[in-house]
Parts: structure tokens; sequence; C-alpha cells
């Protein structure tokens, strides 16, 4: 075989890299290598083509020719070794080739690479055009590789002088090819043309490179091609690149400048492009392929190129530009365009595309800069003014501070528009600070604030003169025909100031904005008398729910100031139209009414008494009242074609997510989105922040419309979700500001607040123990940053009301957490635990002041009280009242920081509890007075623990009581809600929680209906003062006895001080009494002697009832039921401490005897009582005396009672026995109670007592003439009570005897009545005031005989008529006499009619001359007909005597 032959078979079978591997089977011998080269020289002579020999240069399998010699050699060996053979091999054949043809090797080597370059994508090329609807924009995976592999081996001979680049860009673009970008790419890559240099010579790259880059971002690469995909980032990124880094670098020359002004159009054109599809895709549903495309633009406007393509200063100027042209593309909209759709471009509303351009230009700058670059816009362009106001949205949404910036720029704006009286400045002034305002309350105030702080002032710039006036008026009046109604409502609502002398002016304009209002079909009476609109949500409210705002706004204000405001009364009289027929239907709408008039129905019932509302109108509203059953649902006004549930579901999802990935500008943005759509949820309440608008919270009937309970729920979960998501990866202290910007954007809607607030409370306080702990710790975050929002919080009314003044959120929530049973307490451990977790968490890092507004107070002192209550180990690292805790170390702050993740982790939240409760951090915060928990709170908790139902048993429960009161806040200093040592101290806290429960005042325990069903811990606290007040007596019998006597002082101080009322009404005699019987069960569990002083006089012991009887005289007879007739169980108890009393002395019957004594004279209600129930207490007290004294009978003054009933008794049988030398009141009450036994009066006894005569006998009669009439005056009353029926006829039983004496009138008179003044001491007050009332009825039922006895009795005249003025008294008072006989006008009708016949019956000579003169002056200006009988009839002098 030849050797050309030979050549040829190899050429046609064996590749290059096959060839040179077999001579790899003999290992080279020196000067061989030399050899081979020549031999392989001669072969590539034989027929080999360079494309075939470019093809192989590249191999990867060239290097296994080392393989072979040594297995051990590195694959960049291998590469290099190839890499330089190759390159030797294929720069010797182009040039000799060459050569042959006689042109420069360059030449060559590019046509060369550029034939295999075509090789490469051609394939491609054709395919793409056989399928037009199919282009790909990159190449597959396979050419790339086969393109590394050229550009790789065109690198090489680039780097040995065989390859001309420039030479190479000039072929590749003849013929007007369009590169392709990934090919341009890669030749900058691998460093052989240059994009720099491309840009700078080509001069279509304009043409070109615009197409391309359009067209590579809206491809998108096919599913699964992820290499793909990170090509094409990063052949975009490369090109944007070095466009910004040539196009905004700045250099003097001027090729540069030409190349700069190139790359700067190619930029432009694609932010043009990117803004139309902006544009168009504000009008499609569906994203479209141009829109993906430009969100792929827009995320290549990243800092990040910083650094790598161009500077800081180069991609500023390049942001700079980017924001400027945007602001100023196609400015086709005027200014009066902008004023009537502004509406439309607030931030939810515009293209998510445009604000994330705007947010990716804005990154680099602060945001002054932007907004001072903003007012250089408009001062210097013409502008896109929805891009202009997109943009300053954007801006406020996505930085919170943004706020004070806009305002000092509208300020300065404000500044220049009235020194200049610039228009245009003040333009872009309304302008900004309207779209500020769209943004919501908690962003930017309302438009009505701005332009009420703008205008609304005599300093404000419009008001230094009339010029500046007129300015402003021209310019409001120039803005009338585009205004949307709502700013014209503004301007007319709260126009701005204007001198008295230029009002004129002002209401040119106010017509002006009226008639236009009218041309709008917004009807100037349609206008709300409140109204403080922001525009959120674009067109004006529906007139209906504007009522609702004046409404409420009306209400509101009635209810802080108690007058109808004044307002609504111009609006009765100068707006009346829309008074009747929009105001009234709003307020009269019909609803279940409450037991108790609220504030609607007061402010109604004030509207109707000033004849405010039309008789028919207010009689079919309390109609519509009685048929109503349910509440009514508010009216929601939905103006969406979506399901609003649906479409704040997902804004929620999508927050949720954005919590997780932590970007912070984004849920800004969201957050604004989602109070978008609130609004539309609930709309009818003013879209700003409420300040300290007061949210009723009912606490039995939760007042949410139906739509509205799923929105709050969705609400809730998304938060809880939010916040574990937000917790797997940081503490609170470490994360955003997500949690708080979420609960303010909830806190801008009324309607919200009250159905959150009210959702929250029904599930603390009747679905605790079904919450999960995941439920239980995002809720308790929740609570607390409601709580920590102040500023912007809404205090809130708890009906039925427990406070007086409205409470913070905080509080209110916290009433809501019962700790009456196990079950609830363990909740509220559990969510209280987390709050105060979270809340010393979040408020690590921050001052001590903002600290303690994440802790709630109220839930603080939860765990105070429950944490040792449940955990006995707790009690024993109690909270001590030393210095506060200071200095915590490292290992401390770092547990601080933990304890979230305790309470959110712990499967143990016991665990958790004491931890928490052991924390330095924790037992700190007691040391500041709103944390600490006093005496009063802790017994308050304490006794509404239901027992049944309690976590301890009662030895547990007594043994921990013990251990608070002596242990705990004995001890404990007064400031810090102590006792400070002082058992008084502690002794008084006990007793006031006692009466305090039993009080008819709202409390805590009346919210929890289940409280009543069982019994409480008062038993417990009564045990516990019990023993306190043993060991208070114990110490002071071992002590002096002046320490005796302070126990008695102290018991009765205490009663005095609760019972002190400085008026005197219905209401306060109802809190006496419930003070009184809340009293007398502490003084029942009390022992008996307590209430009795043992004092000594001149060496012998005495026993003093003097505050004893005082006690009685002065409060029990005020609330004894049945009237004049303490109770057994406190008759016993009194006499019990007598005798006790009495041991305590030497002489202790002659001190019962001496004690008796002067109760019989001080105290008729007790000696009353006393012998009422004698029949059941003397063998009580016989036994009780017989053990204290060793079996002696009882002392003399009581068995005086058993004597004085005998006798009564006797009176019937036979002779009647000698009367019992016994006080007269005593006698009169023993015959009362054996007549009220027998059922009727003996006839002998009015006889007997004649017989017998005397002053004596004549009180008895008079005595029991009182206790008839008490008894007949009882049957007036109560009419029910058959007992006393008969109390009128022992009434004139005793008249027909006493008539002819003045004794008995004295019981009628109040202010003179001798011997008999004690029966002032036996009934009460109020009692005492209707005898006047007893004695007419009784006169009325009485004989004329006895009638006419009566007239002639001294001072009968005088008695009757004084009566009759008290009587006539108590009825112009407004005390309505309870119906008997007679209606009680009929009563003084009847009473004045006898008093006329009574004063002309009797003689002139009955009554003295100044009796007389009395009487005239008391009557003659209540009964003027009364006076002039008397002065007629009675006085001789008088001018009608001497005109008869």
């Amino acid at each position: 075989m030849s050797l050309s032959a030979s050549c040829e078979s190899v050429s046609q079978k064996r590749t290059l890299s096959s060839l040179l591997a077999g001579r790899v089977v003999k290992r080279p011998k020196p000067g061989e290598a030399e050899r081979l080269q020549e031999e392989t020289l001669q072969l590539l002579e034989q027929q080999q083509s360079l494309g075939s020999l470019l093809r192989e240069a590249g191999n990867p399998d060239l290097c296994n020719i080392f393989h072979a010699q040594n297995g051990e050699q590195k694959q960049t060996g291998c590469n290099s070794v190839s890499s330089a053979i190759a390159g030797s091999l294929l720069v010797c054949e182009l040039r000799r080739q060459a050569a042959q043809l006689g042109v420069p090797v360059p030449v060559l080597s590019v046509k060369m690479v550029l034939e295999r370059l075509m090789e490469i994508i051609g394939a491609e090329e054709v395919k793409q055009q056989q399928e037009e609807g199919k282009r790909r924009e990159l190449l597959t995976a396979a050419q790339r590789e086969q393109l590394c592999v050229l550009l790789e081996s065109s690198r090489e001979l680039l780097s040995q002088g065989a390859l001309c680049p420039k030479l190479l860009w000039q072929e590749y673009r003849r013929d007007q090819r369009l590169p392709q970008l990934e090919v341009v790419y890669h030749l900058d890559f691998y460093s052989i043309v240059t994009l720099k240099y491309i840009t700078q010579s080509d001069e279509g790259v304009r043409l070109w490179g615009v197409s391309q880059l359009k067209a590579l971002c809206a491809w998108t690469p096919p599913t699964g091609e992820e290499e793909t995909r990170q090509v094409q980032q990063k052949v975009l990124s490369a090109v944007v690149g070095v466009l910004v880094g040539a196009g905004f670098e700045q250099s003097p020359e001027a090729a540069d400048r030409r190349g700069s002004l190139l790359c700067c159009s190619v930029l432009d054109h694609i932010l043009f492009w990117l803004l139309d599809t902006v544009e168009q895709s504000e009008t499609q549903q569906s994203e479209t392929q141009q829109s993906a495309g430009a969100e792929r633009w827009i995320q290549i406007f990243d800092a990040s190129l910083c650094g790598v393509s161009a500077s800081v200063e180069t991609l500023q100027r390049f942001f700079t530009h980017s924001l400027t042209q945007t602001l100023t593309y196609k400015p086709r909209l005027t200014v009066s365009d902008a004023i009537s759709l502004q509406n439309e471009w607030t931030f939810a509303k515009a293209s998510r595309l445009l604000t994330t351009l705007f947010r990716k230009l804005a990154v680099m700058f602060s945001v002054q800069q932007l907004l001072g670059h903003l007012q250089q816009v408009l001062e210097t362009n013409e502008v896109n003014w929805k891009h202009v106001l997109c943009f300053l949205s954007t801006l406020l949404v996505y930085n919170p501070g943004a706020q004070r910036s806009l305002t000092e720029l509208l300020s300065r704006l404000l500044s220049s528009a009235f020194e200049g009286y610039d228009l245009e400045n003040m333009i872009t002034l309304f302008l900004l600070a309207r779209q500020g305002a769209l943004e919501g309350a908690a962003i930017f105030p309302s438009y009505s604030n701005w332009f009420k702080m703008s205008f609304g002032g005599g300093s404000g710039y419009h008001a230094s003169s009339k010029k500046s006036l007129v300015f402003l008026l021209k310019f409001l009046s120039d803005l009338v025909p585009f205004e949307p109604p709502q700013y014209l409502k503004v301007h007319v609502l709260q126009p701005p100031y204007v001198p008295l002398k230029h009002r004129s002016l002002l209401m040119e304009y106010v017509s002006l904005a009226k008639t236009r209002l009218a041309d709008l079909k917004e009807c100037v009476e349609d206008m709300g008398l409140y109204e403080d609109v922001s525009g959120a949500g674009g067109a004006s409210l529906q007139p209906q729910c504007q009522a609702v705002q004046d409404v409420e706004k009306a209400v509101s204000l009635f209810e802080s100031t108690g007058r109808i405001s004044a307002t609504v009364m111009e609006a009765s009289i100068f707006r009346r139209p829309y008074f009747l027929t929009r105001f009234l239907p709003a307020l009269l709408t019909s609803r279940t009414l409450p037991v108790k008039a609220d504030t609607r129905m007061s402010f109604i019932e004030a509207l109707k008494k000033v004849d405010k509302i039309p008789a028919a109108q207010f009689s079919s509203y309390v109609e519509s009242c009685q048929r109503h059953r349910q509440q009514e649902g508010s009216v929601v006004c939905v103006d969406t074609n979506e399901d609003p549930l649906d479409v704040l579901k997902v804004h929620l999802q999508e927050f949720s997510q954005l919590v997780v990935e932590g970007n912070d500008g984004e849920m800004c943005a969201q957050l604004s989105r989602i109070s978008h759509t609130l609004s539309v949820i609930f709309p009818g309440r003013p879209n700003d922040l409420m300040g300290q608008t007061v949210v009723k919270l009912h606490t039995h009937t939760p007042l949410s419309p139906e739509l509205h309970v799923p929105v709050v729920n969705m609400i809730l979960r998304s938060f809880c979700q939010c916040l574990l998501d937000a917790s797997r990866e940081n503490p609170p202290n470490k994360q955003s500001l997500w949690a708080s910007r979420f609960v303010s954007v909830l806190l801008s809607n009324t309607q919200l607040v009250s159905s959150l607030l009210h959702r929250l409370w029904d599930l603390f306080h009747n679905q605790g123990s079904s919450l999960s702990s995941a439920h239980s710790l995002g809720l308790s975050a929740f609570v607390v940053h409601l709580h920590a929002s102040m500023s912007h919080n809404p205090l809130v009314q708890l009906v039925t009301p427990i406070s007086p003044e409205p409470v913070s959120v905080g509080a209110a929530l916290s009433w809501a957490l019962a700790c009456s049973s196990d079950s609830d307490m363990l909740f509220c451990v559990r969510l209280c635990v987390a709050a105060v977790c979270y809340g010393m968490c979040r408020g690590d890092s921050l001052p001590q002041q903002q600290q303690q507004d994440y802790i709630i107070s109220s839930l603080y002192k939860k765990l105070l009280y429950l944490i040792p209550r449940l955990f006995p180990e707790a009690r024993r690292a109690r909270i001590t009242a030393g210095a506060p805790v200071s200095g915590q170390t490292e290992e401390e702050e770092e547990d601080l920081s933990g304890l979230w993740n305790r309470a959110s982790h712990s499967s143990s939240w016991r665990n958790t509890a004491l931890q928490l409760w052991r924390h330095p951090a924790f037992q700190q915060l007691q040391h500041t007075a709103q944390y600490q928990l006093s005496l009063s709170e802790w017994l308050a908790n304490e006794i509404r623990v239901q027992r049944s139902e309690d976590a301890l048993s009662d030895s547990e429960r007594q043994e921990y009581q013990q251990w608070a009161c002596s242990e705990l806040y004995l001890p404990r200093e007064v400031e810090q809600g102590g006792c400070g040592g002082e058992t008084r101290i502690l002794c008084s806290h006990l007793i006031d929680a006692i009466m305090g429960q039993q009080s008819s005042q709202p409390t805590v325990e009346k919210l929890d209906e289940r409280a009543s069903e069982r019994g409480s811990c008062l038993p417990d606290i009564l045990s516990r003062l019990q023993e306190l007040v043993y060991d208070m007596e114990v110490t002071a019998l071992s002590g002096c006895h002046g320490s005796r006597f302070d126990i008695c002082n102290f018991l009765f101080d205490l009663l005095s001080q609760r019972c002190s009322f400085t008026e005197q009404s219905i209401s306060t005699a109802l809190r006496l009494q419930h003070t009184l019987n809340a009293w007398n069960r502490v003084l029942l569990a009390l022992p008996a002697v307590l209430f009795l002083k043992v004092k000594s006089d001149r060496g012998r012991e005495t026993v003093d009832c003097c505050l004893l009887m005082e006690h009685l005289n002065l409060h029990q007879r005020n609330v004894c039921s049945p009237v004049g007739l303490l109770s057994f169980n406190l008759t016993s108890h009194f006499l019990r401490g007598v005798l006790c009393a009495s041991v305590r002395c030497g002489h202790s019957r002659e001190e019962v005897n001496k004690a008796w004594s002067q109760i019989s004279v001080h105290c008729p209600l007790l000696l009353l009582s006393t012998l009422h129930w004698w029949q059941r207490l003397s063998p009580l007290l016989s036994s009780l005396w017989r053990g204290l004294t060793d079996g002696e009978p009882l002392p003399e003054q009581l068995q005086l009672l058993t004597v004085c009933q005998s006798w009564a008794c006797s009176l019937e049988k036979g002779p009647p026995p000698p009367v019992p030398a016994a006080a007269a009141l005593l006698l009169a009450a023993s015959l009362h109670g054996a007549w009220q036994g027998r059922g009727g009066p003996n006839q002998g006894l009015s006889a007997s007592l004649r017989e017998e005569g005397g002053t004596r006998s004549q009180q008895v009669l008079v005595f029991l003439l009182f206790l008839c009439v008490k008894d007949h005056l009882s049957s007036l009353l109560y009419p029910e009570e058959k007992k006393n029926q008969r109390a009128a006829d022992f009434c004139t039983e005793l008249l027909g005897v006493l008539v002819d004496s003045a004794d008995w009138l004295l019981l009628f008179k109040s202010d003179d009545q001798g011997i008999y003044q004690s029966i002032t001491m036996v009934t009460s007050d109020e009692f005492t005031r209707l005898m006047p009332w007893a004695f007419f009825s009784l006169l009325l039922q009485q004989s004329a005989e006895l009638l006419h006895r009566a007239v002639c009795c001294p001072l009968f005249l005088h008695t009757t008529v004084l009566c009759y003025i008290r009587l006539l008294q108590l009825f112009l008072e407004g005390h309505t006499l309870p119906p008997a006989d007679h209606q009680p006008f009929q009563m003084v009708s009847h009473s004045k009619q006898f008093l006329l016949r009574t004063i002309a019956q009797t003689p002139p000579t009955a009554l003295s001359s100044s009796q007389l003169r009395q009487l005239e002056a008391q009557v003659s200006a209540l009964d003027p007909e009364v006076w002039a009988a008397l002065s007629v009839q009675l006085d001789p002098d008088s001018p009608e005597m001497d005109f008869l």
C-alpha cells in the first residue's frame, strides 16, 4: 500500500484524536516527539479540511493521550497540553493554507471560525424558520457546548495572533445579520469581542439590540431547562451592566460620549417598551407574554450591578435617569385629568409592574432625595401625572418614614405657592396631599385634616392678605368643574378661615361648589354633618352610609358632653330635608331596645323633648322596635365583581408568605391592598384613625353582622399563622415590624375593631378551654400589639359597664379572662404567659417606656395572682419588695430572648410559667406601680373563685389564702399594695372585699352568669377574717385594755366610712341598704362581744353600749324589714354580745341591768325587737347566761320582758293585774304583741287603763297608738301583706280613748314630740316622712262624732295644717304615694277638703297669733287657698275680715 493510500484510508476512518491516541501504546523515545510532529503535519496535508480540524481541536478525548502515560495526572494538565497542541496545530495549518492562498492568516481564521459558528447555530435557525410560532431565543444545551468549544479554540488563536476580533465582528454582521444575544454574551465572556467594543463600533446596535433584548425578555425557557433560565439571566444582566456602564460613565472624550448616547438610547427604548406593556396590562385581565417579559426586565434593575459592571455613582445616575423618563413618559394627561382620576391611582389599584419598577429605581436613594428629585421633575418637565402619583403612593407605602418628609415638602410648596402666587406649586401641593390621603390614615393624614391644618386657621398663608385669600379661593373655584364630590364636601363643611369682612368671597365659592354638587346629583342635603373624607374609597359614600356616620358621631358627642351638639340642632333648622329624610331614619333604625337606656336611647329622648322628632315618626320607631327580636345586620356595599372574602383570603395568604420571606417592602404593599379590601367589606365608617373613639363591647350579645364573622376569623387565623411562621425563624425582638403594621391597618376602621373585640371576647370568655396552643400564642401576641398601638387604639366601654370610664383594649379583654374555675384558670395562665413572654421579648431592645407598652399590666397581674395559686413552689420564690433587679448577665439576657421560644415550643406550659416567674425581668416589673397586684385586687379575684370547681381542694385553698394574707401582703409596703405590717389594714381590706362582693354595683362577676349558680369563695374569705379578728382579740386581751376598745372603734369606723353618703336619693338609699345587708353578714360572722366596749371607770370595769346604740339608731333602723324590727339573728347577736361583755366585768349581773336600762331609753329599736323575738330568745339567752355565770338566772331587766308579756296576755282574763314597773314603750309593745296574737284589742283594756289614769297610762296608750299607726302605714305601703290589714281598727279604738288629749298629736309632729321623741329612732327617716299620709288616711275614715271631738282638741288644727304642708311637699317633690284607697292626687285633694272643713269649724282662739303667722308663712307659697282660709277664718285683723 502506498503512503498516500494509507493516509487517505486513515483520514477516512480515523480521527485526529484516535490517530494521536494510537501513538501512546509505546513510550516515546528522545527525539521521537519532533519526528512525530513532522509526520503529523505531512498527514494533515493529505485532504484534511480546516473545518474538521476545528471540530476536533476541542474534543475532550484529546487529553486521553496523556492518560495512558500517567493515570494520576490532573485534568487541568490535560487541558493545557491538549489546548497548546491543538492551537499549535491550527496555527501551523492556517499559516500554510494562507501562504498557499495568498491571504493573511487572520482573514482565513475569521472565515473558518464563522463557518463553524454558522454550522452550530444554522440548523436551529432553519428549524425556527419552519416553526415561526415557536422561536427560540437561546441555544440548546448541545449547541451551547459546541459554541464554547469553538470559542475556546478561537481564544487560543487570538492569543497566538492568528485571529482579528474586529474583522470577526464585521464579517459576522455582514449582510445585516442579526446577532444572537447569547452569541454576543459568549464572545464577551471569552474575551474575543467585548460588549463594550460592540456598543461603540456597531451603528446598528440600537436596532438589533433593542429587538433582541425585548425578544429575550419575553421568551420563557421550556419547562425543565433550568440551565437555560440561568443563562438567560446572565445574558440580560451582562448586557444591561455593559449598557449602564457605557451609557452613564462620565467621560470627556467625544467618542465615548457618542457611545454613551447610543447605550442610553437602547436602555430608554426598553424602558418605554416596559411602560407600554404596563399600560396594556392594566386593561387586560390575564398576564400576557409581554407582561412576563416586562417583569423579567424589571428584575434586572438591581443594585447588585454596582461594582460588577458599573460604579455606585454610575448606577445612581442610571436610576435617576430612568426614574425621570418614567415620570415624564407620555405626558398626555392634563392637570384636570389628574384631579378627576386621582382616586383610581392609589397603590392598591396601581399595576404591580409599575410599583415594582418604582421600588427598584428608588432602592439606592433616601426618601428626601427621591422627593427632592420628584419636585425637580415637576418644576422642569411635563409629567405623566398617573406615574407621578403612583410613584408617591409607592414611596409612602414602602417607607414608613416618608410621611414626615412629604409633610415637609408640602409645607415648602405651600410657602412657595403663596410667596409667588404660583399656580403650578398649588396644583402640585393639592395633588400630592390628596394622593397621600388616598393611601389611608395609617400612611398619611386624611385630606380633611390636612386642609384644616393648612387653611383652617387665621395663621395660614392665605389669611395674611386679601390677595392671598383671593388667590386661594380663585384656585379652588378653578378646580370645581373637575373635582370629585368628596373634596368639594370637605371644602364646604370645613371651609378655609376667612376674616369676617371678606366673608362674601367665601360664600361665592361655597355657592359654586354646591351648584357643582347638584350637577353631579350629589344632593347638598345628603352631605354629612361630620364628614371626614380621606378618599380611599374613591367615590363618595352612599347617603345612607353617610347618615350612619353622622348618627354615630352625634351619639358619641352626646355621650361625652351630655348635650345635643350644635351641628345637629343647626341641621334640624337649616338642613331640615337632610335631617328628616336621612339623619332621623338612620338614628331611628329598629333594634332590640336594652332594658336600661343606653346613650342612643337617651339621645333620641333628648331630641324628642326639644320637639326635633315628629310624633308619628317616633311612634313608628317604637312599634318597630317592639317587633324587632334579632339584631339587624349592617348594610354592606360591595362594589366589586369579585367576592371580597375570596380577595381578602388571597391577600392574607400572600401576606403570610411575605412574612416568611421577610420582604419588608412587599409586606407594606400587601397591607395596603388588605386595607383597601377591608374598606370594601366595612364601608360604613370613616376611613381615618379614631383617636379616642369609644367602642362599645356587648359582653352578652355580640353585635357582629353575618358577613363580618368569617372576615374576623380569617384575620385572626392569618395573624396566628404568620406569628408561628415568623417565630420559627426569629424571636419577636428580631422580627420585622410586620405585626405592628398589620394591627395598625385594622385599627383604621371602627366597625372592624368592634367586630374583632367582640370575637376576642367570645373566644376568651366562652371558648378558652377549646383553643389550641397555637391559637393561644397567636391571639396573645395579637392582643399585645392592640395594646401597644395606644396612639391608634380606641377606648372600650363594656356593656354591662364595670368601670364608669372607658378603658383600654388590653384592660377590657383581660376582664374576659375569668378565673372562677379550674379550666378558666388554666387557659388564663396559658394565654397570659404567652402574652407576657411575647411582650417582654418584643420590647427587649426598646427603651423602658416603650417596653411597658408591650406588656399588658392587667394580664401581668393575672399571672401574679394565678401562678402562686396553682404552683406552690412559686410561693417560695415569690416577688419581694426589695430593690429592683439590675445588671442582668449576658446569660439572663439570652434567657429573656428565649422566653418566647419556650412558650411557643415547650410542651409543658407549667414549666414555662415557672421559668417566667423566676426570671429577673419578670420580677423587676412589679416594682412599677402599674404592675403591682394590690391586696384589694387579689381579694377581688379570690372571692370570685367557684369553690366547687376550684383547682385547689379546701385544705389547699386555706393554706394558699393564709400564705397570701400573712406572708405576702401583710409585710408588704402600703405603697406596693400591701398592709405595711398593720393587721388592721389587712382586716379592713378583707371586710371591704366581702361587702363589695355583695354590693349592687356592677362588678366583673356580673359578667359571668355562671358565678351566680355556684358558691363563691366568700365563706373562705370570711374564715380568714374570723382568724384575723381572733388574733387581734387575743393580742388585745394579752395587752392593755385600751387595745380592746380600738377593735370596736375600728369596726364601726369602717362601716361609717362606707355609709357616708352626701346626697339623698333613691339610688343612695338602695346603696345604703345593700351596704348594710353586706355589713350584717360580716357582723354576724364576727364575735358579738367585739361590738361592745369594756372600759374602766374609777377602777371598775363597765360595759359601754354607746357605739352599738349609735350604730342601730343611725344605720340599722333605716334598713329594717319590716319597719321598726331587727331580724332575729341580729337581735340575738347583739344580746349575746351584751351578756358576754358583762362577764368581763366584776359585777356581771349589775352590768347587764345597767346596759339594758340604757338600751331601753336610748335604743328603742333593739328594745322592741328583743320583745318581739323574746319567746325564741329567752331560752337561748338563759342557756348562755347560765353557762357564763354557773347557773344564775337571767338579770332582772331581761326577766322584766317576760313579766310584761305575761301582763299583756292576762288582761283578757278576769280582773286586770297590776301594771309592771316597766317603761311605757315596753308596756305598749307588750300590749301590741298581745293584740296581734289575738287578732284584735281587748274590749276592757281602754276602760281599765282609763280607770287607772295617770300620766304613765296615757303614755302607754300613745306609744301603743304609734305602733298601730306604724302597722297601718305599712298596710298602705304593702297592701299584699294581710297581717296589718286590721291596724286601722286598732287605731280607731285607741283614738276613741286619746282624742280628747293633745298627746297623740305629738306622734305626727317631726320637730316637737316631747317625751315621745324615741319613736323617731324606731322607724326609718323615709317612713317618718310618710306619717302625714297615715294621719289623713286615718282621720278620713273616722266618724263625724270622733272628728268633732278631735277638732275641739288643743293643737289639732296646728298639727293638721303642718301635716298637710308636709303631705303637699311630698307630692310636689315627686314622691309617688302607693295607691291604696286613693290615688296620690285624690289623697291630697281629700286632705285639703278635710283641712278646710277643720279650719271652718275651729274657733279663732284655737291658734295663738305667733302660731297663725308661722302657719300662714309656710302655706302661702304652697296653697294660697288654704292660706286664705286661715287668714279669713282665724285672723280678725285681716283685710278680708274688714271687707266682710
